[in-house]
């Protein structure tokens, strides 16, 4: 999750100005995709709806449905999904559970400990705190592990890798310490969890410990629970490590549900798992053995908050890793629920929130999951006031989310065929908390986002939560230019989408069209992934009074009655073709940094620098020459984008006319528009997959392989310059071009309907 560093007394410069200059929610906004009279009326509708979300009964949800520990295959998570399945079939909708067989493992044996040259044993255990009344539920609870890591017993010397990052290794070289038969200790953060045993394995280590230090989620942040709302000295995040950036989400022995003639894998030999076993500890477990490290002082930026000096190793510490796991196959129920669609229900709007936790899981998911069933109550009741959605409204409770993305991943590759022929949008949202709002998704529906939007009132502000957010991005702001753009271009930037959570094969592997949705940024803690993550921290540390959560609810189930109700679906291109742009000029900058820092190296290692500037009380090693990057041919990307620029005005003009006009076309001819445009963002997918690692199909947003949360856009060209793959950097260009004329082509085919309503 993204976390805003914000002063809100800087923002309270910027409130007056924001009020004066800035729109406010209005019940005469226009809404893009509707007739005049059809506007009217949803604004009606959405009204009636927003008036509806109970911050009360979002409380009440979580304290049931935290009150005990619901990992996947636990008796609380069956528990809570027929409770869901109860609550969507009260409201009046159409619900049953879907259950998929996974490759689920649990932890049987945990060892670790220094065993030279001094005797430490990890405590491995998270000990009750006497204010939380549900952090002693210990029978119920799973140990501190690493989902998916590799069982193995071995005993090594110690090294510690900073985040454990390919440049960290990069920075050891220099140092001249090799991690070769060696464990690894590396911090939590910059990456998804996954990839420190992932790398480290690449770099020949045989085990791999990752622990939270104090500087990125404990007291250098704040009071530490239960005082504060920081991760305490033996607090220890939970979590997967399931390498699936390089190969695939969800369960591990299958590659694909959808495909009959997919591989299926063992336990012994599913690429998607760790290939050393890898445990995580707290900060307090971690500090006797980064102490007894000896060898090069880390680097400054390496250096957490811990009251040592941070050294890295190798030396006389040797340490003792054990990891067991029980390789259990475990059901993972979701919970579907629909609205039939009165008029076109072969159209479909997906909405979808986890409700399983590693623990007891408060914060993650069930805040994100007690906005979703609001928001669903809510639509039952305007259904009893006589609202009936044009389109098919369907709402999913996903299991088997923190392993990765068991259950989302099962369900959709299994109704695959379906989803591309039918969904118009997935939405999907995980925790909630206090704040601002964060948007990310296919840049599509930037638009429609921000529309949304200016007419939801932020609890605290009272501003709109467009111009709140706005004003956060202008504090934020790195540079005269970006606050330029954020106060005169109509739109915010949306983030582009990476993985981590449900949304990953509704885009990448489906090329659905998705959004993900929170509010953040005003509620950090440290209690990710750990017993703390409870009702009782969140209601004493996050959102406490559940007014972000009723604001989600309204956030979301407009955008989904939008989807749902428009003449024709509220996509935009111009957005998107900018965006674009951006990142082809993002691509060029990256490969003119590396060009300029080849030629630097070069000229370094002839001028002698490394040697002339080396200090014998702290030696290091001259970094490697690197290969001068060739000059890539970027003209068939920007031909593309000529064409995608030209698609989207073109567009934008046919649909303003058509809007204008009231849509007067016939029921035949709208059903045809906006069947062109849901497949709008399947054009951007290719069947045969990102290099390597085709599962991902989506051309322009994937997770990146060395990062996996954080998103890599036009992936195979950046991941091509980043790996120095010059040859694969030159073909995806090509590829990407591809599937950016075959977008322009499909926005041209739904112009030509537009203006075929006018004539």
């Amino acid at each position: 999750m993204r976390r805003l560093g914000l002063a809100l007394f800087v923002i309270a410069l910027f409130l007056d100005s924001a009020i004066a200059d800035s729109p406010q929610p209005s019940d005469n906004a226009p809404l893009d995709g509707f007739s005049a009279q059809r506007a009217g009326a949803e604004r009606e509708w959405e009204n009636k709806f927003r008036t509806i979300p109970s911050a009360q009964n979002q409380r009440d949800y979580m304290q049931l449905l935290s009150a005990r520990p619901h990992h996947v295959g636990s008796a609380y998570d069956k528990q809570n999904a027929e409770w869901i399945l109860s609550k969507f079939k009260e409201w009046g909708l159409d619900a049953h559970i879907e259950t998929f067989h996974v490759l689920f493992p649990t932890p049987k044996r945990r060892v670790l400990e220094m065993t030279g040259p001094t005797k430490y044993v990890a405590k491995l255990q998270e000990p009750v705190v006497s204010e939380d009344p549900t952090s002693n539920q210990r029978d119920e609870q799973l140990p501190t592990y690493n989902a998916y890591s590799h069982d193995g017993d071995v005993t090594a010397p110690l090294v510690y890798v900073n985040y454990g990052l390919r440049d960290d290794y990069d920075q050891l070289q220099r140092l001249g310490v090799s991690v070769k038969g060696a464990i690894v200790i590396a911090r939590y953060g910059n990456s998804w969890r996954g990839m420190k045993p992932k790398i480290a394995a690449e770099h020949g280590a045989v085990g791999c410990i990752i622990y939270s230090d104090p500087k990125d989620d404990g007291y250098f942040g704040g009071d530490v629970f239960p005082k504060g709302p920081m991760r305490p000295d033996q607090g220890v995040q939970r979590g997967s490590v399931m390498d699936f950036a390089s190969n695939y989400p969800g369960d591990p022995l299958t590659f694909d549900r959808g495909d009959p003639n997919a591989p299926r894998y063992t336990a012994s030999d599913a690429p998607s798992i760790t290939k050393i076993p890898t445990l995580p500890i707290s900060y307090g477990d971690a500090q006797p053995f980064l102490a007894a490290l000896t060898g090069p002082l880390a680097p400054e930026e390496w250096r957490g908050a811990l009251p040592i000096p941070y050294h890295v190793g190798a030396g006389a510490t040797k340490v003792h890793l054990v990891v067991e796991s029980n390789w259990d196959v475990k059901d993972v129920n979701d919970i579907i629920a629909r609205i039939p669609g009165s008029s076109e229900p072969d159209e479909w709007v997906v909405r979808g929130n986890h409700h399983d936790g590693w623990v007891n899981g408060a914060e993650d998911p069930i805040s994100g999951q007690v906005a979703l069933l609001e928001e669903a109550r809510a639509l039952g009741e305007l259904l009893k006031q006589g609202w009936k959605p044009k389109r098919t409204i369907i709402y999913c409770a996903w299991d088997g989310e923190e392993p990765m993305l068991l259950g989302s991943t099962a369900w959709a590759e299994t109704h695959g065929r379906e989803l591309q022929d039918h969904a118009a949008i997935y939405i999907n949202s995980d925790g909630n908390g206090r704040g601002f709002l964060f948007m990310e998704g296919s840049h599509s529906l930037e638009h429609l986002m921000n529309d949304v939007a200016r007419n939801i009132t932020d609890p605290e502000s009272k501003l709109s939560v467009f111009d709140r957010e706005r004003m956060a991005n202008i504090v934020d702001a790195k540079s005269d230019e970006d606050r330029k753009e954020l106060r005169q271009r109509a739109d915010l930037r949306m983030a582009a989408l990476g993985s981590g959570t449900d949304y990953t094969a509704f885009i990448d592997h489906l090329g659905v069209a998705s959004l993900n949705l929170a509010y953040l940024g005003e509620d950090d803690g440290g209690i990710y992934h750990s017993i703390y993550d409870d009702f009782y921290w969140f209601t004493h540390f996050s959102d406490t009074t559940f007014a972000y959560g009723a604001a989600l609810s309204q956030t979301i189930g407009t955008a989904v009655m939008r989807m749902a109700d428009a003449d024709v679906l509220p996509y935009e291109f111009t957005d998107f073709a900018d965006t674009v742009q951006k990142y082809t000029k993002d691509l060029k900058k990256l490969l003119e940094e590396k060009q300029g820092e080849a030629h630097e190296r070069e000229q370094e290692l002839k001028d002698n620098a490394f040697q002339a500037t080396f200090d014998p009380r702290h030696p290091t090693v001259a970094p490697p020459p690197e290969d001068i990057p060739p000059y890539l041919n970027f003209a068939p990307l920007e031909n593309a984008l000529a064409a995608l620029n030209k698609s989207a005005e073109r567009y934008k003009t046919a649909f303003s006319k058509a809007e204008t006009a009231g849509f007067p076309g016939s029921e035949k001819q709208l059903l045809e528009l906006n069947e062109t445009l849901i497949q709008s963002e399947r054009r951007l997918t290719d069947q045969a997959g990102l290099p390597r690692r085709p599962w991902y199909k989506h051309m322009i947003y994937a997770p990146g392989v060395y990062t996996g949360y954080a998103p890599k856009t036009m992936p195979g060209i950046r991941e091509g310059i980043e790996l120095r793959r010059w040859d694969e950097a030159d073909a995806q260009i090509v590829r990407v071009a591809k599937v950016l004329q075959a977008e322009a082509a499909v926005i041209d085919s739904a112009s030509a309907d537009l203006e075929a309503l006018t004539k």
